[in-house]
């Protein structure tokens, strides 16, 4: 028979989460009614005029729609792949390290850099990429002229997604080092026994034993397919990166607080999310097919 008092005491647990879910996710969902509406602060939601679907018919017709769309895509894409590679290669290196004190401080290091958040992170990466920081004076030294990097937005995108690997590849490579215990130590021996060299047992050994982890971090990863990180590119950017930095998250806060047009963003920032919704759909689905990955 089932304790139902001590089955309580989880839900007492939950609650305090429950609770945050519903003020911070949940109740504030009601504020999609503004991208159908001309929504005026003062008038509130249930005053406001209803004009329909005319905030996406609007959205659509603008050339800025594309652009940040396509941005997003572009930086969220190669961060993506970015913080799939370099943690693997990373981790893969970090194995075949004989020290384990040595192993220990270098995982310490590269992780380091997860806990520090974008506005001390943002504040660095301008000073080292100055006209007089570092990088310039590195560049000097071989008779190179200095660069204005944040006036450059051909430049911009890669500087967005350099650091955000350098940040993150630390705490991603812990994943995959978890995997690597999980693999038997005897097949690295059975193929040294037939003469398998270092490369060659990380090919045959290492890589298929991670196959499973690899497939479902690249599937989960779909469903942030859309977010490229406001918090970094707002603290980044300037206005001569728009055409390359701006991004779905920057765009809406800009034209919905700055320029107070919140029923053109709040309509797309909805498209965002039913997007993503679909997306994280279908990457929990492709996860339970290719990497038998279940929630329920």
């Amino acid at each position: 028979m089932r304790n139902t008092g001590f089955t309580k005491h989880y839900y007492i647990m939950l609650l305090p989460g429950f609770i945050w879910l519903l003020l911070i996710n949940i109740i504030p969902m009601f504020g999609i009614v503004i991208a159908f509406e001309d929504f005026n602060p003062g008038k509130g939601f249930f005053h406001s005029e209803w004009i329909g679907l005319e905030n996406f018919e609007y959205m659509f017709s603008l050339n800025d729609t594309a652009v940040i769309f396509s941005n997003t895509l572009t930086i969220a894409v190669m961060k993506i792949a970015g913080n799939l590679i370099v943690p693997l290669i990373f981790a893969i290196m970090l194995n075949e390290l004989r020290f384990a004190v040595m192993k220990r401080w270098i995982q310490t290091v590269v992780y380091l850099p997860h806990f520090l958040s974008w506005v001390i992170l943002s504040g660095i990466l301008l000073d080292i990429f100055s006209y007089t920081g570092p990088v310039n004076t590195l560049l000097k030294l071989f008779d190179i002229d200095p660069v204005l990097f944040f006036a450059r937005a051909d430049l911009f995108p890669f500087i967005v997604v350099g650091s955000d690997v350098w940040k993150e590849f630390g705490f991603n490579t812990i994943i995959y080092l978890a995997a690597l215990t999980g693999i038997n130590p005897s097949l690295y021996e059975a193929a040294s026994i037939d003469g398998a060299a270092r490369l060659r047992r990380i090919w045959h050994v290492t890589l298929p034993g991670l196959r499973t982890t690899i497939v479902l971090l690249a599937v989960l990863s779909l469903g942030n397919v859309l977010n490229a990180g406001f918090d970094q590119i707002f603290n980044l950017y300037n206005p001569m990166l728009y055409s390359t930095g701006d991004i779905i998250d920057t765009w809406v806060y800009r034209e919905g607080l700055l320029n107070m047009q919140y029923g053109l963003a709040t309509a797309v920032g909805l498209l965002k999310s039913v997007i993503s919704f679909v997306l994280i759909v279908v990457s929990y689905a492709l996860a339970s097919k290719f990497a038998n990955y279940r929630i329920f």
